[in-house]
C-alpha cells in the first residue's frame, strides 16, 4: 500500500492571512448588521410598518449580494489583498453620512452604499483559501466565515451606544472601527503573484456557471444557511421586543443567541466538513433545521375543549427561554452548514473558487435580502410574527427533497453499487 502523500505546511504567514481578514470580516458583517439594531428606533422615528422595516434592514444585503459576484472575479484576477482594501475604504464615508439621514429614502440609498461591505465574504474566502493545502482549505474558510459572528458583536455594541448616547453614534464609532481595521489588515496581510488566475474570463461568463446543477443546489442550500442566517440575524431583535415585550439591551442579548454561534462555530464545520464531506454535514443539518423551524413556527395559541366537567382552555406557545434554546441550536446546524456548502466548492471547483464562491454567495444574499421583507409582509398580512419561521420552513423543506432527489437517492447504500459490508469483509 502506497503510504499518503506529505501534506505541505502551512507559513506563519498564511496564518497571519488568515487573522487579519477573518478580523476585517468581522468588522464588515458588523457594519452589514448595523440596521438588525438602529432600525428599531429609525422604525419608531420615521412611524414605518413592518414591511417597510423589512426593506431598511434588507437594503445593504441586496448591495452586499450584488457586489459578490464581481469581487470574486476581481479577486481571482488581481488579488485578495488589493480588493478588500479597496472595499473597506470605499465604505467608510457611507457608514459616516448614516448618521446624518433623516428621510425613509436617505436610509435606503446611504444604505445601499453601506451593504458594500457585505461583498467581503466572497474576496476572504478565495483569498485565504489558496493559502492553505487542499485538505486544510475547509478549516481555514470556517475560520474566515465565523467573522459573520460580527452579527453577534453588533448586537453587543450597538445597543450599549444607541441606549447611551442615541442611534447616531453607531454608525460614527463603527466608521471609526472600519478604517483601524483597513489600516491592520494593510499592514499583516500579504499577497503571492502564483494565487492569482490569469484569465479573461466575463462576467457573463461566470454566470453561465449557473447551468451546472451542481451550482444552483449549492446556491439553494446557501440561501437557507446563510440568506435565512442574514434575515433572521436583522430580524430577531425586533421579534424579542414584539413577541416577549424585551427590552432592547436585553432583546439583542438573547438575539445574539442565534447570532454568536451561527458564525463562531463556522470553523468546526469547516473541520468536520473536511474530515466526513460537505454531504453528510449538509444533510444532517438540513434535517436538525427543519426540526427546529417546524417547533418554532407555532404561534401562541389558545382554545378551549369541552370536556365532561365543562370548558377547559390551554395555551400552546414558546416561552422566551424555549424559543431561544431553539434559535441557538439553529444557529450552530447553519453554522456548520455555511462551512459545509463552501466546502463542496473548494472539492470540485478548485480552479475557479473565487467566481463560484461569488454565485454562491450572490444566492445566499439574496435569501437574506428578499426574506425580511417577505417576512414584515406575513406580518403585515397575517398579524403572526412565527410566519416568518413558517416561510424558512418551506424553504428547508425544498432544500430536503433538492438534496434527496439528486444526492441521497444516488448514494449505493444497496444492491449492485454498494460497497460491502466490513462484517463480510472480516471473514
Amino acid at each position: 500500500m502506497t503510504p499518503p502523500a506529505p501534506t505541505a505546511p502551512v507559513t506563519r504567514q498564511a496564518w497571519s492571512v488568515l487573522a487579519v481578514s477573518t478580523l476585517a470580516f468581522t468588522v464588515c458583517f458588523m457594519v452589514w448588521m448595523m440596521f438588525g439594531v438602529i432600525g428599531i428606533p429609525i422604525k419608531k422615528q420615521l412611524g414605518l410598518n413592518a414591511t417597510e422595516f423589512g426593506l431598511l434592514t434588507a437594503m445593504p444585503i441586496l448591495t452586499g449580494s450584488l457586489v459578490r459576484v464581481p469581487l470574486g472575479i476581481w479577486t481571482d484576477r488581481y488579488g485578495g489583498r488589493i480588493v478588500m482594501a479597496l472595499l473597506m475604504a470605499a465604505t467608510v464615508p457611507a457608514i459616516w453620512l448614516m448618521a446624518y439621514a433623516t428621510a425613509f429614502w436617505h436610509f435606503l440609498m446611504i444604505g445601499m452604499f453601506v451593504g458594500l461591505a457585505g461583498g467581503s465574504f466572497s474576496v476572504g474566502t478565495p483569498y485565504v483559501a489558496r493559502w492553505f493545502p487542499r485538505n486544510r482549505q475547509g478549516l481555514a474558510m470556517g475560520i474566515y466565515g465565523a467573522g459573520n459572528s460580527g452579527s453577534a458583536v453588533n448586537k453587543f455594541i450597538a445597543p450599549a451606544l444607541l441606549v447611551g448616547f442615541g442611534w447616531p453614534m453607531v454608525p460614527q464609532v463603527y466608521a471609526a472601527v472600519m478604517l483601524g481595521t483597513l489600516v491592520l489588515f494593510w499592514m499583516f496581510s500579504a499577497s503571492k503573484p502564483e494565487h492569482l488566475v490569469h484569465n479573461k474570463t466575463s462576467l457573463r461568463d461566470q454566470l453561465q456557471t449557473l447551468k451546472d446543477p451542481r451550482v444552483l443546489r449549492y446556491c439553494q442550500y446557501y440561501s437557507i444557511v446563510f440568506g435565512g442566517y442574514v434575515a433572521l440575524a436583522l430580524w430577531m431583535v425586533q421579534y424579542y421586543v414584539g413577541e416577549f415585550g424585551l427590552d432592547i439591551r436585553v432583546a439583542a442579548l438573547l438575539a445574539a443567541c442565534f447570532s454568536l454561534p451561527g458564525g463562531v462555530l463556522r470553523a468546526i464545520g469547516g473541520g468536520l466538513s473536511d474530515k466526513y464531506g460537505a454531504h453528510s454535514v449538509t444533510w444532517w443539518v438540513m434535517w436538525v433545521s427543519w426540526i427546529c423551524l417546524f417547533l418554532l413556527s407555532y404561534p401562541q395559541t389558545d382554545f378551549t375543549i369541552l370536556t365532561a366537567n365543562g370548558p377547559r382552555s390551554f395555551h400552546i406557545g414558546l416561552n422566551v427561554y424555549t424559543f431561544t434554546a431553539l434559535m441557538f441550536i439553529l444557529g450552530i446546524a447553519w453554522a456548520f452548514g455555511k462551512a459545509s456548502v463552501f466546502k463542496y466548492i473548494s472539492d470540485e471547483f478548485p480552479e475557479n473558487i473565487g467566481a463560484i464562491s461569488g454565485i454562491v454567495g450572490l444566492a445566499g444574499g439574496l435569501g437574506g435580502f428578499v426574506l425580511p421583507i417577505l417576512f414584515g409582509a406575513l406580518m403585515d398580512l397575517t398579524g403572526i410574527r412565527s410566519s416568518a419561521f413558517m416561510l424558512l420552513y418551506g424553504v428547508v423543506w425544498i432544500s430536503l427533497i433538492w438534496m434527496y432527489l439528486t444526492e441521497v437517492r444516488r448514494t449505493p447504500v444497496m444492491g449492485a453499487g454498494a460497497p460491502p459490508s466490513p462484517s463480510l469483509l472480516a471473514h
